[in-house]
């Protein structure tokens, strides 16, 4: 996907992210991958945390033996479809995927441990996107939410940023919890909703 740009991604992939912006688009592709597909008839949720790597690391731990940790960058690369199939299978499990500004998948299974102080989210929302919301408020990542609710979430500087719902029928079931004026694009079954900045 990183190839060409995803036309409906634009506003959340913007410079003003300071993040590698192919890196979060290719991120944010999964992450709807994963929240369309599922794992093996299951919703599936999870967490990726985008840029910052060595803040996001140095406030993360493991939660299992780490099964991405020894091996080469070249075959955990975001792009590589090998390692995409492999990410899908490793979303069932908890904690969250740490992915490098170039993006290489760094860490897989980690507990983000941030402050939560000064937060405030949407009730309804768990800890998966309170950890979102508090490793961005402490580093310059951006974080992003597959929820089991087959909603993506994008989280920057603690702040929910953008909604994506991948099944169109979704945008009726669920209210929004974006603040402020925003937009809508549907695109190829997809609909993202993204504040206005």
């Amino acid at each position: 996907m990183g190839r060409r740009k995803v036309d409906f991604l634009r506003d959340i992939c913007s410079k003003k992210r300071g993040v590698n912006l192919q890196t979060l688009e290719e991120v944010i592709v999964l992450a709807i991958e994963i929240a369309r597909e599922g794992r093996e008839g299951k919703k599936v949720g999870t967490m990726f945390v985008v840029s910052d790597s060595d803040r996001v690391l140095n406030n993360s731990k493991c939660l299992i033996l780490d099964p991405l940790w020894y091996h080469p960058d070249k075959k955990k690369h975001i792009e590589n479809p090998d390692i995409r199939e492999t990410i899908k299978e490793l979303a069932k499990l908890d904690g969250a995927f740490i992915v490098s500004d170039s993006g290489i998948i760094l860490s897989a299974c980690r507990y983000i441990n941030a402050s939560s102080k000064g937060i405030n989210l949407p009730l309804g929302l768990g800890s998966r996107h309170m950890a979102a919301a508090s490793i961005t408020k402490h580093t310059n990542a951006v974080a992003v939410v597959v929820s089991e609710s087959s909603i993506v979430r994008v989280f920057d500087d603690g702040e929910i940023i953008a909604e994506i719902l991948p099944e169109l029928w979704l945008l009726q079931r669920f209210s929004l919890h974006l603040k402020g004026a925003y937009s809508t694009r549907t695109e190829k079954q997809v609909t993202v909703v993204s504040r206005k900045d």
